[in-house]
């Protein structure tokens, strides 16, 4: 399956990582795909900004349109939106790819942390979103999809990191509000986890290197984002998928491809999901 026919991603962050795979594997299918990220001069630890994300795109057969700015910044993403729609006559798909992350505890989180991840990963989320509702509306295959996890009420899932996990969960709130709201519009609405860790700079930049052959590689995500947005959007909403699930709903069995290095049995569970078959054997084995 392949996007329809001149397609119009536009997507929070993008600069690297997922999110950077997910707007190259669009580019192969000939999508226009607009990245609104500060990402303009190269980050002392994190490689790649918002113009190599864009020449991928480009290189991929796809058509980028880098925009610098701040997803907090209510007059830049609402410029943004407007110039995709008339650059490109069109808004299909909006990925909110923008995240930060603290995982201090309470005590240690400072407050100006806390605002930074809530206005980025929630209020990001939702800002993005609204904007684009009424050219949403106007696609013939509209979806909005949102890389945040599936809401969890047990407390096992808050204890570890509280802050990072309201940040989150609220990215999933806007998934949960949104999908039944826009429901009879026919705006698919939905969100996309990992199952294992992924191998991102950001990771890391926060984890450390050594879970690098742990990890999935940015792929799978890519892989199971397209795999949702090249489905009828009326018949898929409201949903909080996993990367690995999608795929073997498509047919996939061997998963190897996604390793980077390392086995299956030795891969480590992201947040907020259950071990499945040998993949995080040991639910001890998390980031």
């Amino acid at each position: 399956m392949k996007l329809v026919d001149g397609a119009t991603m536009v997507m929070s962050g993008g600069s690297r990582g997922i999110g950077e795979a997910i707007a190259v594997r669009a580019g192969r299918d000939g999508a226009h795909v607009a990245l609104l990220a500060k990402s303009a001069e190269p980050h002392p630890k994190l490689p790649g900004t918002i113009y190599t994300a864009a020449k991928a795109i480009e290189d991929a057969g796809g058509h980028a349109l880098p925009l610098v700015g701040d997803i907090r910044d209510d007059d830049f993403v609402t410029e943004a939106v407007a110039r995709v729609a008339e650059q490109f006559g069109r808004i299909d798909i909006v990925v909110n790819n923008a995240s930060a992350i603290d995982l201090s505890r309470t005590e240690d989180l400072p407050m100006k942390k806390f605002d930074l991840m809530t206005q980025i990963n929630t209020r990001g989320t939702f800002l993005l979103s609204k904007l684009a509702i009424p050219h949403l509306r106007r696609s013939p295959n509209p979806h909005i999809l949102t890389l945040s996890p599936p809401i969890l009420t047990d407390p096992k899932w808050f204890g570890q990191f509280t802050g990072y996990t309201i940040a989150k969960y609220g990215m999933s709130l806007v998934t949960l509000g949104l999908a039944e709201e826009l429901r009879a519009d026919g705006i698919a609405v939905n969100s996309l986890w990992p199952r294992t860790a992924i191998d991102t700079a950001a990771v890391r930049n926060v984890v450390g290197p050594g879970l690098q052959t742990a990890s999935r590689t940015p792929q799978i995500m890519a892989d199971a984002a397209h795999a949702i947005l090249t489905k009828p959007a009326r018949e898929v909403t409201g949903r909080f998928f996993i990367d690995d699930d999608v795929l073997e709903a498509e047919g996939v069995t061997d998963f190897s491809v996604y390793l980077n290095g390392g086995r299956e049995e030795d891969l480590v569970l992201d947040f907020w999901v259950e071990p499945k078959g040998v993949v995080g054997a040991d639910p001890s084995k998390r980031i």
